[in-house]
């Protein structure tokens, strides 16, 4: 709750016409040792079924703040030198994509990644929740879950998880596990035994 508020605040700054500084990063996970406390809490199970799967199941880019939605929000958030007109879509402004250690200088070449893709999520857990948990989760600002990346790596990920993808950037594969294990053990979805090891392989970097 308390990284939900900050992350708020620092967003309501600039939907007033200020200028964010550059984080290019999510909200803080937790530190490496509760990170790997969090991943030994964490269900083993072979991945489920993706019949019935479809982004369209995780209502995403929902309203958010005044007239930000959440995408938007991330943009201002992640950001560097940003400023939104009145429909909170930004103007002006720079991107740091951690994945690949790329700037981004237009906001429309900005991929808002999720963390955990949706549909490895549906595949550990989501298919059974409701379409508003569903919606929750796609929106989830709370965490790092969302984050501003480059498209070409949005879309080398895919939905892999981290024994299959892991960011080119080796300097980011501390906080990348934290955030997946992280997001992972807040909404109680499944990790299969192959992701098991490389999560514990990447917070051994840390």
């Amino acid at each position: 709750m308390r990284r939900a508020v900050l992350t708020l605040l620092a967003t309501l700054a600039v939907l007033v016409g200020l200028v964010t500084a550059a984080h290019a990063y999510p909200p803080d996970p937790p530190p490496p040792s509760e990170s790997a406390a969090q991943l030994d809490q964490l269900t083993v199970a072979a991945p489920g079924s993706s019949d019935g799967y479809s982004r369209d199941r995780f209502p995403h880019w929902s309203p958010a703040e005044g007239s930000c939605n959440t995408r938007e929000m991330v943009l201002v958030r992640d950001g560097s030198g940003v400023e939104t007109g009145a429909d909170c879509y930004p103007t002006d402004g720079r991107w740091y994509s951690v994945y690949d250690q790329v700037w981004i200088e237009q906001p429309s070449d900005v991929s808002v990644d999720h963390m955990v893709p949706l549909a490895n999520a549906w595949r550990s857990g989501a298919s059974s929740w409701t379409e508003d948990r569903r919606e929750d989760f796609a929106n989830d600002l709370a965490r790092g879950q969302l984050i501003a990346v480059t498209a070409s790596s949005n879309s080398s990920k895919s939905d892999s998880d981290p024994s299959e993808w892991k960011p080119a950037n080796r300097g980011w594969w501390c906080y990348y596990a934290r955030h997946w294990t992280d997001v992972k053990y807040d909404w109680d979805l499944t990790i299969t035994s192959a992701e098991k090891s490389a999560l514990r392989d990447m917070l051994g970097t840390c």
